[in-house]
């Protein structure tokens, strides 16, 4: 069972790595400043042991690169009773409730300038969803949770466009045999497609948005790249015919998404719609926790950057 504190029993947790000796080390890096709110993650879609298993995946990832971060999860569409996945609500509650406690323990401690003012200066936690675009019906959703809570968590925005997405879109075409894994070596691949559909959920919003990260994959793969909704009826046949009126043949779907925001198998209709090959979504790819990560850093203010390595 999980719980509002941490990772449920049982599930794998990415550790930093043993700091090796010697002048030649790698640099050691960065740690959680010192009364750091926690990170929220906040996961959309039903919640189910896949998606938490995901979600502790991206955590890790996030874990491994700040160690000291207080990482927890809670589902946006969670039901209040369902054991093991706590709900959004309920996670900033327990949060907000937790951090005032801390605080006012440090205050009667009588620490002026350490600890009381380390639980004071931030927001009893920094909630990122779990979202690779913008998609307001989602974000609503959270932006409710946060308020239903009564805390004053403070909400980031999704994770993309981000050159780190395209990258993760790049690889999980190439891992369907859909793309050339390096287009530096020229590699080829003979089911490669000459023409992407990039699927996203939000409406017109996510759809110029997820445009940016099209534009970047466009780039690594020298092919032309289309965005579509998955929510705006026959968007994606739409970019499909635009594709092959501009001269491809050979289609790819490739899923601007994590995993839990869409319905099981709607990719895998939308690709069938256009008849084409689909990639699997981007899941669990390292660069998603990078993100999750550097959204959370952006609000209290830190740096990400190893010690010992200057910064540029």
């Amino acid at each position: 069972m999980s719980s509002p504190t941490g990772p449920a029993p049982g599930l794998p947790v990415r550790m930093p790595r043993p700091r090796q000796p010697g002048r030649h080390r790698r640099p050691e890096p960065a740690a959680a400043p010192v009364g750091a709110p926690p990170l929220v993650l906040a996961v959309p879609g039903l919640p189910d042991t896949e998606t938490r298993s995901l979600a502790e995946e991206i955590l890790s990832i996030a874990r491994s690169e700040l160690p000291g971060l207080d990482a927890r999860i809670g589902y946006v569409d969670a039901d209040g009773a369902a054991e093991g996945y706590p709900s959004l609500e309920s996670v900033l509650a327990y949060a907000a409730a937790q951090r005032a406690a801390r605080a006012s323990e440090a205050r009667e401690a009588g620490t002026e300038d350490g600890a009381a003012g380390a639980w004071d200066q931030w927001p009893p936690a920094i909630v990122v969803p779990l979202l690779a675009g913008p998609d307001n019906s989602l974000l609503r959703r959270v932006r409710q949770s946060v308020m239903s809570s009564g805390s004053a968590a403070e909400l980031t925005d999704a994770l993309g466009p981000h050159p780190l997405l395209a990258e993760a879109l790049h690889v999980r075409l190439s891992e369907a045999g859909l793309a050339r894994a390096d287009r530096a070596r020229l590699f080829t691949v003979a089911t490669a497609a000459d023409g992407i559909i990039l699927a996203t959920v939000g409406g017109e919003e996510a759809v110029q948005a997820a445009g940016i990260s099209g534009m970047l994959l466009s780039a690594r793969l020298a092919v032309p790249v289309l965005a579509a909704a998955l929510d705006i009826e026959g968007d994606i046949a739409r970019a499909a015919d635009q594709l092959r009126g501009s001269g491809s043949r050979n289609l790819a779907l490739a899923p601007g998404l994590i995993g839990p925001e869409i319905a099981e198998g709607l990719a895998d209709a939308a690709a069938k719609e256009a008849d084409c090959a689909a990639a699997a979504p981007l899941g669990a790819y390292p660069a998603i926790g990078k993100l999750v990560l550097a959204k959370y850093a952006e609000v209290l203010g830190i740096s990400l950057q190893p010690q010992g390595v200057p910064a540029h």
